[in-house]
Order: C-alpha cells, then sequence, then structure tokens
C-alpha cells in the first residue's frame, strides 16, 4: 500500500487505467466480419474457395464387334440383291405357280451365274416337290429354293487338314490365276494358324509376276510366320523345295507354298505346277498334303473353267472362293457345288485379316435368304492402317532380316 501511495505507484496506476481505457475504445470502434461484408469492407479477406474437382469423363461404350454372321450377311449383300431379291419380286403378287413362273424363274437362276446345268437340276427337283406337295401357293417356291441350294451345298464343304500325326508340317499348295486373291488367302490362312498357336512357313514361289515376294513378305510380317524366298526369276520348285526342307528342319507346324498365277490356259504353267508337286513330295512324303485353288467368285462361271484345268493338272482338293463382298456373282458356289467334284472349304468375305471363313453351308443359306446381321468385312485401308501401326513397310524388304531362306 505504501508503494501505491507514493508518486510512483500513482503513476503506475495512472498509466494502466490510459491503457485499458485505450483498448476498451478501440475495441467499441472495430467492426464485426459480418458487419463489414454487409457494408462492402473486406478487412479480412476469406480464404479462396476450393476448386471444383473436374469431373471423370466416361468413356463411351465400345460397339460390340461384328459377329460373323452378320458380316457373312454384309459380304453377300450384292448376291442376295441380285438373286434373291429378284426371286421375291418374281413370287410377288402371283395367286398360281404356272409354266410362266417356271420360266422366268429358270432366267433368273441362270443370270445369277448359277449356270445352265445346275439350275436345270434345281428346277427338276423343286417341280417334283411341287407336285408331290399339290402345291398352289407360289410363296412357298422360295422355302423349297433355300432348301434344295442348302442340300446342293451340303454336298461340296470340307474343312482342312490337320497337322500329320508324324508332327512333320502340314503341307500346302496354294494355286490360282493372277488377281484372284491367292496372295492375301495365303497372308489369312497363316495368321489363323499363328493364332492356333502354330508355327508357320511362308514359301514366296511366285517369282515371276512383279512385286509378288514382297508382298508375301508383308502378308508374313502381317501374319507373324517366317517366309522363305529366293531372288526373282528363280525356279518355283526350288523356293518351294527349300521350304518344306526347313519346314522339316525347323519343327514347323504348318508351311503354304505360294505358286506362279498365269494364265491358267498356258501349258507351261501347268507343267510348273506338276513340277512343284513332285518336287515337294520327295521332300515330304505323301506332301502336299493340301492343293488350294483360289477362285475369284467375280469371275462367275469363268470361275469353273478355272478350276476344271487346275483339277486335271495338279490334283485340286479344296476350294477357296474370295471376294464374295464385292460381287453380285456369289451364286456361282452353287454351280461349283453341283459341277465340280471339289469341296469348297474357303470363303472370303472381306480383305482384313480374319475376313477368310470356313465355309459353313447352312449359314451361308441362311444368310443369303434370310439375313439380318450387322456389320461387314474389312478393306485395304483397315489393312493399311494396321502396318503403319506396327511398323510394316513394303520397303523394309530389303534388309535380310530372318524372312530370306
Amino acid at each position: 500500500m505504501e508503494f501505491l501511495q507514493s508518486p510512483a505507484g500513482i503513476g503506475v496506476v495512472v498509466t494502466a487505467l490510459v491503457l485499458v481505457l485505450g483498448l476498451i475504445f478501440a475495441l467499441s470502434r472495430r467492426k464485426s466480419g459480418w458487419e463489414s461484408e454487409l457494408e462492402g469492407d473486406d478487412p479480412t479477406p476469406l480464404p479462396p474457395a476450393p476448386k471444383p474437382v473436374a469431373a471423370v469423363a466416361k468413356k463411351a461404350p465400345e460397339p460390340p464387334p461384328a459377329s460373323v454372321f452378320g458380316r457373312l450377311v454384309d459380304g453377300l449383300a450384292r448376291t442376295k440383291e441380285r438373286m434373291v431379291s429378284r426371286v421375291d419380286d418374281l413370287f410377288k403378287g402371283r395367286k398360281v405357280i404356272d409354266e410362266d413362273l417356271w420360266q422366268r424363274l429358270e432366267e433368273l437362276l441362270v443370270t445369277s451365274d448359277v449356270g445352265i446345268r445346275t439350275t436345270t437340276k434345281l428346277l427338276n427337283g423343286m417341280r417334283a416337290k411341287a407336285e408331290r406337295e399339290e402345291l398352289e401357293d407360289p410363296a412357298r417356291l422360295r422355302a423349297i429354293l433355300a432348301d434344295s441350294v442348302a442340300e446342293m451345298l451340303a454336298h461340296c464343304s470340307g474343312r482342312l487338314p490337320e497337322p500329320p500325326e508324324d508332327k512333320g508340317p502340314l503341307v500346302i499348295m496354294v494355286v490360282g490365276v493372277n488377281g484372284a486373291g491367292k496372295t492375301t488367302t495365303i497372308g489369312k490362312l497363316a495368321a489363323r494358324y499363328v493364332r492356333e498357336g502354330k508355327k508357320v512357313l511362308i514359301a514366296a514361289g511366285d517369282t515371276f509376276r512383279a512385286a509378288a515376294i514382297e508382298q508375301v513378305v508383308v502378308w508374313g510380317k502381317r501374319a507373324g510366320a517366317e517366309v522363305i524366298r529366293h531372288e526373282a526369276g528363280s525356279d518355283p520348285a526350288a523356293v518351294a523345295h527349300d521350304a518344306v526342307t526347313a519346314g522339316v528342319a525347323r519343327g514347323a507346324d504348318i508351311v503354304i507354298c505360294d505358286t506362279a498365277g498365269r494364265l491358267h490356259s498356258k501349258t507351261e504353267l501347268m507343267d510348273e505346277l506338276v513340277k512343284v508337286v513332285r518336287v515337294i513330295g520327295k521332300v515330304r512324303e505323301g506332301a502336299p498334303h493340301e492343293v488350294l485353288l483360289v477362285l475369284d467368285s467375280t469371275n462367275g462361271q469363268n470361275a469353273i473353267a478355272q478350276a476344271r484345268v487346275f483339277a486335271d493338272s495338279v490334283g485340286v482338293s479344296a476350294i477357296a472362293l474370295t471376294k464374295l463382298d464385292g460381287t453380285a456373282k456369289g451364286g456361282v458356289i452353287i454351280a461349283i457345288a453341283d459341277e465340280l467334284d471339289i469341296p469348297v472349304k474357303l470363303i472370303g468375305i472381306g480383305e482384313a485379316i480374319e475376313d477368310l471363313r470356313d465355309f459353313e453351308p447352312a449359314d451361308f443359306v441362311r444368310a443369303l435368304f434370310e439375313g439380318g446381321g450387322v456389320g461387314r468385312g474389312g478393306n485395304s485401308a483397315d489393312a493399311a492402317a494396321l502396318d503403319d501401326e506396327l511398323g510394316i513397310q513394303a520397303e523394309a524388304l530389303g534388309d535380310g532380316s530372318g524372312y530370306q531362306g
């Protein structure tokens, strides 16, 4: 107490009071945060609002892959338009089955590349069935036609053989005229076998046609198959010999031998093919196990003439019918089934590597007469785009990087 009563103590008390009063006055003048915000003041800026999280873009669902049957439907669209759609138009509005109807149906089938002989056979069978059933409704003839075509095709189908039990390679010799699709058929077939886990060798035996060897090498790279090749102008039989020999030595499952494809009317070509068959047989007993003839369906009835010449020379055991997606002449397959004792084992419905299909007669007839699928075969642009993606270039063929025998 004595200190507070002293002059020094009184000074301390006065100073403390002044500070307290000043603090009270300052607090009374300060506005609350919400008052300042209402009046437009912003003495204490608010922290920035958090950035909104960007929405994750949802990837659009990829369309389902085109079905095998759907691709077949689209591949046969032109043939369907030329043959079946005209059949439907013929029967439309008719009330009776008369001779005029039979004659018009005959003309329609012949002009759809079914051929005179096969058309006559089909119509004779249909007439007999119509008489047995005492048909009066022309529309019923459509179903009879579909059944007759299916029955005829069922007798000419088949499957490529499996590799022999002796563990040696299955040797497939591929023949056909230039432009029939022989090289692309070889590439697609090789790709199929590679997908099945088989080791495949291809013999680039068409040594005369310009760029034929290079094309085979490109397809070999696409398929993942090794290509045995010689220089342009070499003996095709020598290429086949080396390829089969390499296939035996390297434990290959499949050896596919390409051959020259000049005009089938030239005797020297057929003699050359006979020589290739003979040489292959000396290297691998029982080979070639399959002689596959590639026919261009756009050739119509001329394809049958080609088949007869090749069959007489080298014993064709199977047919691959190509380019069905680009022609209205697919009806020729019916004539092939009827006139040739050679099974159609493969059909081509597009240019994509997966567009070589086993021939299924029931599916073929269903696609032709019923349809209703989606999708279509690939084209050369698809193949070129894939080559770019994989870095496959024709210019790289001269590098000798393991593709030359």
